[in-house]
């Protein structure tokens, strides 16, 4: 349990920084571009190459994926339904929204929190692996042709993920982890040292974007906000657990690592995202703070309860 605290705590330290330094004008007004921009096309990338490139891809598809996957899937689909018939949201807005809802901090907070608490930090790759491959192309390719001045051919399309610097990352790193050569490290560490800088940088940014923020505000975005850290907080989790028990069967520690991976908060990559293609960074940036105090909570409870 001392370790669930300790990762937020991490969490919020550098939040905190990064929120002095904004007060504090020391980036100047084009700080907070300038983090976000290196994040998305730097150091981010760095990161999942490292990440995928040693990962062992035989234990992708596990039972604790599936159940993670399916809950992420409807809790998704819950807020875009909810968003367009209430409050007839943008298609950029919803995908945003969506991703809130679903996308999970698995880097910063799953790594330590699958060593500590559940043991294993195979547990926590694949879900890194579905959002880098899947969710975060799939977001992506949206949000460029919902921001777009004009509609992209499908040649276009298909050329999305060799322009953007996350799928050309995870591309190469899940080649290098399919060729099974070993890296050696003057070749790596290159790497491993711009991607050790992704997390704390993201998180500062996120920080410096608080300036000024008031989360639980009101504003025509608040139910959204609400409905967002609900679904993230509480319906993910509980959706994880009820799949995993009553749908596929599972216990101990493949359903804690089902209902654990769901309880994470809204990844800071949400924010990057919104930032990068200018909609909802707003939106996404109070989420995120909102819905990482509520799993505080809950990340406790569910590993009390299940662990």
């Amino acid at each position: 349990m001392r370790e669930v605290v300790t990762g937020f705590a991490v969490v919020w330290a550098l939040v905190l920084v990064g929120y002095l330094i904004g007060r504090s004008g020391l980036l100047g007004a084009a700080g907070l571009d300038t983090l976000t921009r290196l994040a998305f096309f730097v150091t981010a990338p760095a990161l999942l190459f490292v990440t995928l490139a040693t990962s062992t891809i035989g234990r992708i598809f596990t039972g604790a994926l599936a159940a993670f996957v399916l809950s992420t899937l409807i809790v998704a689909a819950l807020y875009v339904t909810l968003a367009r018939l209430l409050w007839r949201r943008s298609v950029a807005e919803l995908t945003v929204g969506a991703l809130a809802a679903g996308y999970v901090n698995a880097g910063n907070l799953g790594i330590p929190i699958a060593a500590y608490v559940l043991g294993d930090v195979a547990f926590i790759a694949p879900v890194l692996m579905f959002q880098v491959l899947l969710a975060s192309p799939a977001a992506l390719a949206v949000l460029e042709v919902a921001t777009g001045e004009q509609r992209p051919s499908l040649r276009q399309l298909a050329a999305m993920p060799a322009r953007n610097p996350l799928m050309i990352a995870s591309g190469a790193g899940i080649a290098v982890a399919l060729s099974g050569w070993d890296m050696p490290e003057p070749v790596l560490q290159p790497f491993v040292l711009l991607g050790g800088a992704a997390v704390p940088m993201t998180l500062l940014a996120l920080g410096l974007s608080l300036r000024g923020s008031r989360p639980l505000r009101p504003g025509p975005d608040a139910p959204d906000r609400l409905v967002a850290v609900v679904l993230k907080a509480l319906v993910h989790p509980l959706l994880a657990y009820l799949i995993g028990h009553f749908a596929l069967g599972l216990t101990g520690p493949a359903l804690l690592a089902a209902v654990v991976t769901a309880a994470l908060p809204t990844a800071q990559n949400v924010f990057v995202f919104a930032s990068r293609y200018g909609r909802g960074e707003g939106f996404a940036r109070d989420t995120i703070v909102l819905s990482t105090a509520a799993a505080a909570v809950t990340l406790v409870a569910v590993v009390a309860w299940l662990g």
